[in-house]
């Protein structure tokens, strides 16, 4: 399997840790050290994508500089201080230009998850999620339901509602960054190079619910196994053993790349590639560059979607906005 740098060149790669040899080991904390609600990732290997997924192969063993990353997704808290100390208004509180003349643009809102009720037979067809996604006028961080709602007594559960260029806005004011795609797989991953999820390959290890994704028959029935019907507190399920919560479900979190179904294929045959937006494109909707996503959400299933498996990847626009997307920053 071969080795590539997924930021930069090899030469690049080899000046960095000619560096780190220079000044000696004690320069990168143990894996998992804490600090300001960050945890360290170590550098090193790791092997990036998973045949499971059509977008995310052929998987490729990558070396990754160490990093800091925020050990949970950022909160409604968080969230309500940068905006109070900057009145930063989100996308999602914007009204949207019409994408064409003649046409209408949106009012100010987000999209919202609403069961559908079921057939005669009481169950849901899957092959139009349409069904249960509904645009709400007036949906936003302040109130991920609609209007009426809010996020008193939410505020440990991630901001959500946040589009790319919210989350990258939060970032810079932090003094911090967007992680990318390479550095949160590599984090996700930790010292289980090969499982399927954070803390192994088992679901349910000993019966108990480690991630925040959907139980039951999806879209119209939550049975709320793990606890919780939508978003979770962070820090709800135990941590990975480099620190990190909710790594796997809870909500989307951005990254900072361009999506493109073949970038791995490109890597592969560059050995370096950094997607462009000019490279971004998605064949479910031809023309939108998007950027990436990752870790699924409280509404993956195993009948629908079980993207909160690790190598799995999402998308959307940088605009876009839902009340299952989140994120958390880099340093």
């Amino acid at each position: 399997m071969k080795t590539l740098v997924w930021m930069g060149s090899p030469v690049v790669w080899g000046l960095m840790v000619g560096m780190f040899w220079l000044v000696g080991c004690a320069a990168e904390p143990p894996a998992g050290t804490l600090k300001e609600g960050m945890a360290w990732i170590p550098t090193g290997s790791f092997v990036l994508g998973s045949k499971e997924f059509e977008d995310a192969g052929p998987p490729l063993e990558l070396k990754v500089p160490g990093f800091w990353l925020d050990v949970t997704e950022v909160t409604n808290a968080a969230f309500a201080q940068f905006v109070q100390e900057t009145a930063y208004v989100t996308d999602a509180e914007k009204p949207t230009e019409a994408p064409m003349p003649g046409q209408k643009g949106l009012p100010p809102g987000s999209f919202v998850f609403v069961p559908p009720p079921g057939g005669p037979d009481g169950k849901v067809a899957l092959d139009d999620h349409w069904q249960w996604w509904q645009f709400v006028a007036g949906a936003c961080w302040r109130n991920p339901q609609g209007p009426g709602s809010g996020i008193d007594q939410m505020e440990s559960h991630p901001v959500v509602h946040i589009s790319w260029n919210d989350a990258l806005a939060y970032c810079r004011w932090a003094g911090k960054r967007l992680p990318t795609e390479a550095e949160w797989e590599r984090a996700a991953r930790g010292p289980f190079a090969a499982a399927v999820l954070p803390w192994g390959d088992e679901l349910n290890p000993g019966g108990a619910w480690l991630n925040n994704i959907w139980q039951g028959k999806f879209p119209g029935e939550n049975t709320r196994e793990d606890g919780f019907a939508a978003t979770a507190p962070v820090g709800s399920y135990p941590p990975s053993p480099w620190g990190l919560h909710d790594m796997s479900g809870n909500v989307w979190e951005w990254c900072n790349d361009w999506y493109a179904p073949d970038t791995y294929w490109r890597l592969r045959a560059r050995h370096s590639f950094t997607p462009t937006e000019a490279d971004s494109h998605d064949p479910a909707e031809p023309g939108v560059p998007k950027r990436v996503q990752r870790g699924g959400s409280f509404l993956c299933s195993d009948l629908y979607c079980v993207r909160y498996r690790l190598g799995s990847r999402g998308k959307g626009e940088p605009v876009s906005a839902a009340v299952h997307v989140g994120f958390r920053c880099a340093k």
